[in-house]
């Protein structure tokens, strides 16, 4: 048994927030497995299927993020399932936009979810980070954070939940890196990532010897000799 966690602020006036991006993962997940309905349950939302011939929950925290990691301990506690067989679905500030990064263990980058989840249940577990993109100032973080997508981000959103969601049976087995080409090939071939720089030419380690300046010619005898016979005629 798995459990797929999705974060999120509860409420209709969140719901299209980018940082509620890990709901509407669980959301899309739930829907195109035919995931049985949505219940209360250790003060979250949860759902239960099967995904790849493996039975799978899925959770939504209805504690607010910050305290995220409640619902998921109990969770954990009742069904007996280790860190290791957890995955999270959650907002990355820090990376662009359409960009998917997976990942297990490590810190929290400064996500209020996963500062409570961490606590709880430990680092081991899976971590789906889903790019949001950031302002570029940080004045504007908070505002970005808890904003709406807006239409623009449509494009490139809806094709990532439906890629992610159609082959969320990789993410139960574990093949992180198929699921990755599945998204680069969604997204456009390159899932978000910055093109390999060219190698670096030669010339900026290891200064390259210049060619040799061409010697001049020298004319051949019967010109010069020409020459020297018309100065001299000038005298």
């Amino acid at each position: 048994m798995q459990l797929f966690v999705g974060l999120g602020n509860p409420g209709s006036q969140y719901q299209n927030h980018r940082h509620n991006v890990g709901f509407m993962a669980a959301d899309a997940i739930a829907r195109e497995h035919g995931f049985g309905p949505w219940r209360q349950k250790f003060g979250g939302l949860l759902a239960e299927g099967t995904i790849g011939g493996e039975k799978v929950l899925i959770l939504k925290p209805q504690t607010f993020m910050n305290r995220s990691g409640d619902a998921v301990q109990l969770a954990c506690q009742f069904y007996k399932i280790d860190p290791e067989d957890v995955t999270v679905f959650y907002d990355e500030l820090d990376l662009a936009q359409g960009k998917v990064r997976i990942k297990r263990g490590g810190g929290n980058g400064g996500h209020n979810g996963l500062r409570s989840i961490d606590p709880q249940i430990g680092t081991n577990y899976k971590r789906v980070r889903i790019g949001i993109g950031h302002p570029g100032v940080k004045e504007l973080v908070t505002h970005h954070v808890l904003g709406d997508f807006a239409k623009a981000d449509r494009e490139w959103l809806e094709p990532l939940l439906e890629t992610l969601a159609r082959n969320a049976n990789l993410v139960v087995k574990g093949d992180d890196s198929g699921l990755m080409n599945k998204l680069a090939l969604a997204l456009g071939g390159d899932n978000g990532d910055k093109p390999e720089r060219p190698a670096p030419k030669a010339q900026s380690h290891i200064r390259q010897a210049r060619p040799a300046k061409p010697q001049a010619k020298v004319p051949e005898a019967g010109p010069m000799a020409s020459m020297l016979q018309k100065l001299f005629k000038g005298k």
